[in-house]
């Protein structure tokens, strides 16, 4: 069996996503992220970094994984779903996989911050990651202009992908004028491993866009 330590957010439900395709027994652990839970002691022995999602595999002598593009990597292999034997087609999935860890979920998520939290609009900060934001989904049109999915077929990067692609407007990014990245959006909403990956866990009252954004507020102030 496997712990999912995991909040609302989309690197959240990557995993769930993904424990919910790959049909795996989990136990869902939801962290309060603005009481700092994350930041406890006993969850930085899971993970070192305070961040969620990360799972301990209880199967595998309580092996605990963070980062969730590890942990997609390591359920994948885990399981031997998702992800190609074939060496170049293996790697295929690896660089979309890292695509969207390197540059699509810190841009869009810089956007998000820029956008929706920070208590001063600076607009040079909101159009610099928009515009990288919209460039990276451009790049994702392009590609799945020749494919039906990321590495060709359906596999763990576009789990980590479309959690961040699926809530652009939250961000203020268009996907107007991309009509590949709106029918992949498509096609991997109607899953139904995805419907009931993206409902674990469901989103928490308390992670209202005014609460986050004083905690947004406390993380500036703070001196390093």
């Amino acid at each position: 069996m496997i712990e999912l330590y995991t909040a609302a957010t989309p690197n959240g439900h990557k995993v769930s996503i993904a424990l919910e395709e790959m049909g795996l027994s989990y136990q869902v652990h939801v962290l309060k992220l603005l009481a700092l839970e994350q930041k406890q002691a006993w969850f930085l022995a899971i993970n070192p970094n305070g961040r969620i999602p990360a799972i301990v595999d209880h199967d595998a002598d309580d092996f605990a994984v963070f980062e969730s593009g590890a942990i997609l990597w390591y359920l994948a292999e885990k399981t031997g779903m998702f992800l190609p034997k074939d060496g170049k087609q293996r790697s295929q999935v690896m660089q979309w996989l890292m695509f969207q860890m390197g540059g699509l979920g810190p841009m869009q998520g810089q956007a998000n911050v820029w956008f929706r939290y920070m208590p001063e609009q600076v607009p040079v900060a909101i159009a610099r990651y928009q515009n990288e934001t919209r460039r990276l989904y451009e790049v994702m049109d392009h590609r799945l202009s020749a494919v039906e999915f990321l590495a060709g077929d359906y596999s763990i990067a576009d789990m980590a992908a479309w959690p961040w692609a699926r809530i652009h407007d939250w961000a203020g990014v268009s996907v107007d004028g991309l009509p590949h990245l709106r029918r992949w959006l498509d096609a991997v909403r109607d899953r139904p491993a995805v419907q009931q990956g993206l409902a674990v866990p469901l989103p928490d009252a308390d992670m209202d866009p005014s609460k986050v954004r004083r905690m947004v507020q406390g993380a500036n102030s703070q001196q390093p």
